[in-house]
């Protein structure tokens, strides 16, 4: 991490105490007896900083926070091995946005296969993403936005929605084609789902499920290693938008086993999902500022950092934890797709499991110095401020210490602002003592901390977001049905779109399909278009709360005739001409 030093500051208030030290009651007399070079010295002090008068490191050392903040929650039965649900408290956890540096998740978790038998070792492959903020994000606020996060072997690519993968490279789109667009109600932008802007402790519910939207393959790009039929789809419960949105193409999954076929079969295309998952807030950097005075006490300044808070003075971070087995929604619409009775998508209670919240909990933050060795690194004593609570068997919450947080109301809603200043304090339990809370009056002004500034820095703008644009491209041939179109969401950014056949989007034509393949799952979608509309429930409702709403820009209706089997598909993002 950089260091910035403080340069020549003037000391002479600090200066002048100090030297009272030296001085009997008679100070005249005392400094003419000394020799002269005192008196040079005296001199020489008056302009230089203090650490060439005193051992004190003077030095403001630039870092961050970081860690996890966890929940313990009842385990359910391992046949619950179809997917999850949860309701995530979505908030500005930075007072003012930080940077393109900035990188935080919120409330979510890690959905792996389940195997019958141990993973293969350096086998990595799962659904993360959740609500958050991420380096290099383009047209970042103080709100959040939701990536879906699907990684590949081994971090070999990723999928973060529809035309959104690792890196910009579409020679090299590593995941970039990895989720097709299922909703044609609501569009997913290439820089990630946009909520309302000023969205501030509503809960933003979502989970995956598998649908069984094509038919399993023996064979996978021209090699005898097979593909599943398990679409692992996102549904989403929102104050504006409810249902499915995007899934995951099998092959995004299995094409890893096409290197390499002792990988057949280990991946979430043939796998079900593993029914207890953790379920945390991965932090990975609030910025902070450390300085030591001139008795060798250290101390730290976060940048403020907060929290929602609800009516009753807590914060409400997670809800209704639920995983599923076959019979929450496969079972049903496999049985639809095979000849049977339409099913309206809503998810069935005897299929699903509600884990309970066990009131324990908590941050592990530490404060990451690059001038302090990783194991010398000194947690951050957030139980003492911040305390775990239940207030119902669905819901985890934090309670506070009104001594240490700051509480205030604004247009949005209310906040907790979790303690600025920290003490490193040494003792016999812990072997590289704790940060501990302290007040801004507490800490040295010789420190600098209190002139630290965590403001949003000047920063280019990054280019824009864009996919080819090559006639022969598989986004131009066989090409779109409608526009361009354009959507200006609140973050800044203008969205241009255009309306596919579902069948023909680019991600559907990188997903290992023959034709025919394609147009059984065309037939399939349409079905779902018709009776899957984006007003009724699927996830069951939060019993706290309000829900969260998307960004209204998002919400799209489609063209006159395009009505069923058509599909939003965003090609560009860019910064909004002002």
């Amino acid at each position: 991490m950089p260091r910035t030093n403080r340069r020549n500051t003037p000391i002479f208030p600090v200066l002048w105490s100090r030297l009272r030290l030296y001085q009997r009651p008679s100070p005249r007399k005392r400094y003419s007896s000394r020799p002269p070079l005192f008196s040079s010295c005296l001199l020489l002090v008056s302009v230089l900083p203090l650490t060439a008068l005193f051992a004190a490191d003077d030095t403001v050392h630039q870092g961050h926070v970081g860690g996890y903040t966890s929940v313990e929650k009842k385990k359910a039965d391992e046949s619950y091995n179809a997917g999850f649900s949860l309701y995530a408290a979505a908030w500005p956890l930075q007072r003012e946005y930080p940077g393109q540096n900035f990188q935080s998740g919120l409330f979510g978790t890690w959905m792996f296969p389940q195997h019958d038998q141990p993973a293969p070792v350096k086998l990595y492959s799962d659904i993360e993403g959740g609500l958050g903020w991420w380096r290099g994000t383009s047209f970042s606020t103080e709100t959040p936005k939701f990536h879906m996060g699907g990684v590949q072997q081994n971090f070999s690519g990723w999928a973060n929605g529809p035309g959104a993968g690792a890196g910009r490279d579409w020679d090299k789109p590593r995941g970039g084609y990895g989720v097709a667009q299922l909703s044609p109600w609501l569009l997913f932008p290439l820089n990630g789902l946009s909520l309302k802007q000023g969205t501030c402790g509503e809960l933003f519910g979502y989970g995956y499920l598998p649908l069984p939207l094509t038919d399993a393959k023996s064979t996978t790009a021209g090699k005898n290693v097979p593909t599943g039929n398990q679409c692992w789809t996102l549904f989403l419960n929102t104050g504006n938008f409810k249902g499915p949105l995007a899934f995951f193409t099998p092959y995004f999954w299995s094409r890893a086993s096409v290197d390499d076929p002792q990988l057949s079969g280990m991946f979430l295309d043939t796998r079900p999902s593993q029914a207890n998952k953790p379920f945390s807030m991965e932090t990975q950097h609030i910025a902070c500022a450390q300085a030591t005075d001139s008795k060798g006490q250290t101390y730290a300044r976060m940048a403020p950092t907060q929290y929602p808070m609800g009516p009753d003075g807590d914060s409400v971070v997670l809800h209704r934890l639920a995983v599923y087995n076959r019979k929450a929604l496969w079972d049903g619409v496999k049985a639809w797709f095979d000849g049977g009775a339409p099913v309206d998508g809503a998810i069935a209670p005897e299929g699903t499991c509600v884990q309970e919240f066990e009131g324990r909990g908590g941050a592990n933050w530490k404060i990451n110095m690059s001038h302090v060795p990783k194991e010398e690194l000194a947690a951050l004593a957030a139980d003492v401020f911040m305390q775990p609570t239940v207030p119902d068997p669905a819901t985890f919450a934090f309670r506070w210490n009104n001594k240490l947080v700051a509480r205030t109301n604004t247009k949005a809603g209310s906040l907790v602002t979790l303690p600025e200043y920290y003490h490193l304090v040494k003792d016999d339990k812990n072997k590289n003592g704790k940060w501990v809370a302290v007040t801004a009056r507490e800490v040295p002004v010789e420190t600098g901390l209190a002139k630290v500034s965590f403001k949003r820095p000047e920063e280019k703008p990054l280019p824009p977001l864009v996919t080819p644009e090559d006639a022969q491209s598989c986004w131009k041939k066989p090409g779109p049905k409608a526009g361009p179109f354009k959507a200006n969401p609140g973050d800044g950014s203008t969205v241009t779109y255009y309306w596919y056949r579902f069948a023909d989007q680019p991600a559907l034509l990188n997903a290992d399909l023959t034709d025919a393949e394609r147009e059984t799952l065309q037939q399939r979608v349409e079905k779902l278009h018709r009776h899957w509309t984006k007003d009724r429930a699927y996830l069951a409702p939060p019993t706290v709360g309000k829900l969260a709403d998307l960004d209204p820009a998002l919400i799209v209706t489609p063209p006159t005739g395009l009505e069923v089997g058509y599909v939003p598909i965003a090609t560009r993002q860019e910064l909004k001409i002002k």
